[in-house]
């Protein structure tokens, strides 16, 4: 079998060809090569860059450098120039031949170049921080709660409208209520002090950072419907607790992370107040209100809702007022700092305009120079538009990072399907396009509050668009087919906790704990009830990330992505640590010089391993 001589070669992702790769900080000097098929008989290059900001484009000539031209028929053009302006870069070739001008750009699924029409552009990020880089996380481990479920602690608080539930680990409630709307209003009462309760297994399990489902006052269980930044809801108990909470977290090592939902508030709120609940002081009904300015009004009290459910309508981010009361000094941003939390995840962050994540970031960093700004994005964050603006997160002004769906979604593909060339692809271009100050406080998720439980994802029954509550509700997996998920899901977690990043638990997971999306992803955590098998697999490839530095700072580099193989390998700081994990139909084979040893099993290896379907492995290269 043979295969087309490439007209044209290039690798974004090889310093013989773009040096530095990846991601690159304002000022670099970029070196760029191309080899061309010396039967196009070419006689020109140029590179075509387009700024994304201003979409002006620039052509730089590349000059032929003869010390390369035996390269096995192809000749060389290089060019080089320094790079200043913040922002993305598109970047393609032109060539010029005796039989006219050709256009090079990007293969989309692997990278290569190609003379075709269905070609895109080479994509180059560059940025400046402004904040250093919050260290503290770097080398950590996440750990996700949905605080009504977590853990319950002292006595059940009551309140009018609230239905406390007594029967921890039961069904959320998911059907409509006489109304016909869901109202998300059963409580099962985790709360703070049920959270400081279970901080000693948090610790045990190497946890070193909570990130809190939103903590502060609101009607429903889940809290995204804010009734008062600024006072911590009574069903989780108080401020005193929560300061009780960071302080006592932060003696065992391991930070709090508020969650920000700044793009809407709720209806029933000291802001909005259409029912009447807090004075009558709220927009809604006022135009006289301080509020009135912060939402979109229309006749007859109509208003703009988030994604149509009028119980949050939508806040004017861009009106000054709202801005100063998050970011100002004495705005909710940094209160809750004050408070003693490290940082903030920022929900639904593409709602939020650009100009409004700066001024947080810049409260936040003032506030607290090492807090951590996480946001939330379900795509390649780096590119990210929305609401007809590019978000440019990582210019360095920002965000710190984001959370990686991509990841997730890749990662679910390879141990469900097998599929290694997916996961492989992903994080080769997340590596590319993020800076690696924003890799290294990544928030690689498997299972969120928005999402399938990661068990039930990758053994669960698949289900129709369509299907009903009842449905999801009562579907659970066999005895048989939760063996063969947990054995599956064994193996994301090792995938999970050795990729570039910081490796994020949505609580329960590390328990077995199943649910399809909302509410059934957000059951109780089944404390007494866990799968200990698979929370003693958690604790053990934690602490192998934990006790090993190439985990904290170490590179990537890729081993193989074949059929339902994939192994990639972290280095850096005299330490080398291969992951391998087959998730195919059929054994795979490494070659690796010296004596390598498996961190799960403590097996040694030499020369040639056989890797079996199902297997993993973790191989620290022995300096002996």
């Amino acid at each position: 079998m043979t295969s087309e001589r490439a007209k044209i070669i290039f690798n974004s992702r090889d310093e013989r060809f773009k040096k530095p790769v990846g991601a690159v900080r304002s000022g670099t000097y970029l070196e760029i090569c191309i080899l061309v098929d010396e039967e196009l008989r070419p006689t020109s290059a140029s590179m075509i860059v387009i700024f994304d900001k201003e979409n002006s484009s620039a052509a730089y000539k590349m000059e032929q450098d003869m010390s390369e031209t035996a390269l096995d028929g192809y000749i060389c053009f290089k060019s080089g120039f320094k790079i200043e302006d913040t922002g993305l870069y598109w970047y393609e070739f032109e060539i010029v031949t005796e039989q006219g001008v050709l256009h090079a750009g990007r293969d989309a699924w692997n990278n290569r170049a190609v003379l075709s029409d269905d070609r895109v552009m080479w994509q180059q990020t560059v940025y400046k921080r402004s904040y250093p880089v919050p260290e503290w996380i770097c080398g950590g481990v996440f750990y996700q709660i949905f605080v009504d479920r977590f853990n319950h602690s002292g006595a059940f608080v009551t309140m009018e409208n609230k239905i406390i539930r007594e029967d921890w680990g039961g069904m959320p409630e998911y059907r409509p209520n006489e109304e016909g709307r869901i109202v998300n209003n059963d409580f099962f009462g985790g709360n703070l002090q049920g959270i400081i309760e279970k901080l000693p297994y948090l610790e045990s399990l190497g946890v070193t950072c909570l990130v809190l489902s939103p903590v502060f006052e609101a009607y429903s269980n889940h809290k995204y419907d804010t009734s008062d930044y600024s006072k911590i809801d009574s069903m989780f108990g108080t401020e005193q607790d929560f300061r009780q909470l960071c302080r006592e977290a932060g003696e065992r090592g391991m930070r709090v992370i508020c969650d920000g939902v700044f793009s809407h508030t709720g209806a029933d709120s000291i802001y909005f107040d259409k029912y009447g609940n807090y004075g009558g002081k709220g927009a809604y009904g006022h135009p006289d209100s301080p509020y009135r300015s912060w939402y979109y009004f229309y006749d007859n009290e109509q208003y703009e809702t988030w994604w149509g459910i009028d119980t949050l309508p939508r806040v004017n981010k861009s009106e000054q007022s709202y801005i100063n009361f998050i970011c100002g000094k004495n705005g909710i941003a940094r209160r809750w700092l004050k408070a003693g939390a490290s940082g903030w995840r920022l929900d639904v962050v593409d709602e939020l305009p650009s100009s409004f994540v700066k001024e947080l970031a810049a409260a936040v960093k003032a506030e607290k120079p090492d807090s951590l700004l996480i946001g939330e994005v379900w795509e390649d964050a780096s590119s990210k538009s929305a609401y007809d603006e590019r978000k440019n997160y990582f210019e360095g002004d920002k965000l710190d990072s984001v959370m990686n769906y991509p990841f997730r979604n890749a990662l679910i593909g390879f141990v469900h399907s097998g599929n290694a060339e997916l996961i492989a692809r992903t994080v080769s271009e997340i590596l590319e396009f993020y800076p690696e100050e924003v890799v290294c406080c990544l928030m690689n998720v498997v299972g969120t509050h928005d999402t399938e439980r990661i068990l039930t994802a990758i053994g669960g029954a698949r289900m129709n668009p369509g299907t009903p509550r009842e449905v999801f509700a009562e579907t659970r997996m066999n005895e048989q087919e939760k063996l063969l998920a947990i054995r599956k899901m064994k193996m994301a977690v090792v995938v999970q906790m050795t990729l570039p990043g910081v490796p994020c638990i949505y609580y329960g997971d590390e328990a077995g704990t199943e649910g399809y999306s909302d509410p059934f992803n957000r059951s109780c955590y089944p404390w007494d009830h866990e799968d200990h098998d698979l929370l003693n697999w958690y604790r053990k490839v934690i602490k192998i990330r934990r006790n090993n530095s190439v985990y904290k700072y170490g590179k990537y580099r890729e081993i193989a992505s074949i059929g339902g193989f994939y192994a990639f390998e972290r280095y850096g700081d005299g330490q080398r640590i291969i992951t391998a994990a087959n998730c195919g139909n059929s054994e795979e084979r490494m070659i690796i010089a010296g004596e390598w040893q498996d961190l799960l099993s403590n097996r040694v290896f030499k020369g040639n391993v056989t890797v079996c379907p199902g297997e993993i492995f973790l191989l620290a290269f022995r300096n002996l």
